[in-house]
């Protein structure tokens, strides 16, 4: 029983949520130039309210359905949408309040703002989470440390469907050098520049078309 009244009192308050008004759109063009079709369109509407007040805007094809009580305009909506009218479909929508006194339609609700980017404004209780520090593998680090010169180290081991990652540790630069100068018999060990050799452009025999 508790339960049953708290669902209706639900209902009640989302039915004060709604409208009392309903936009009715892509109305027959004869609505608005016969009195007859008008009276039979009035009718629709008035056997739920008999104090509904339209509002006709022939340049739009609509018409705007005005009661006194949300509850019969649901009714109203929930019977009539998507009815046929005179060979026509119907659709019904709820017109969007207005403030009273202010010529400006309600703003958007607050609660999904968030969502924006960027967002309007941050949700009640928002806080800025701090950067999380940074990780440093000590275990890879101490392995290379480790490493000589000319060694390598594997880093990921090869499947037959991905190469392995191995680091190789150059040979040190004084070692390297040395050798290349006793090599080339230099004085000081220094290692002799190497020349860039230029690319030769190959022939071209220009030819003549007719």
């Amino acid at each position: 029983m508790q339960q049953s009244e708290n669902r209706a009192g639900e209902a009640a308050v989302e039915l004060t949520d709604l409208p009392n008004a309903l936009i009715a759109c892509k109305v027959l063009e004869d609505v608005f130039n016969d009195d007859h079709l008008k009276t039979q369109f009035e009718a629709l509407f008035l056997a739920f309210d008999a104090s509904t007040t339209f509002q006709f805007f022939k340049s739009f094809r609509r018409v705007r359905v005005n009661f006194t009580e949300a509850l019969a305009a649901a009714e109203a909506r929930e019977k009539l949408h998507k009815s046929v009218f005179n060979g026509k479909e119907m659709r019904l929508y709820f017109a969007q309040s207005v403030l009273i006194g202010s010529p400006s339609l309600h703003p958007p609700k607050p609660e999904k703002q968030f969502l924006i980017s960027p967002p309007a404004s941050p949700p009640v209780g928002w806080q800025q989470a701090p950067d999380a520090q940074p990780l440093i593998n000590y275990d890879l680090l101490s392995a290379m440390s480790k490493l000589g010169p000319g060694e390598q180290y594997e880093l990921h081991t090869g499947t037959p469907t991905t190469p392995a990652v191995i680091v190789h540790v150059c040979e040190a630069e004084q070692d390297s050098s040395e050798g290349e100068g006793e090599a080339d018999g230099g004085e000081g060990g220094k290692r002799a520049r190497p020349k860039i050799i230029q690319t030769r452009r190959p022939d071209f025999t220009p030819t003549v078309t007719q």
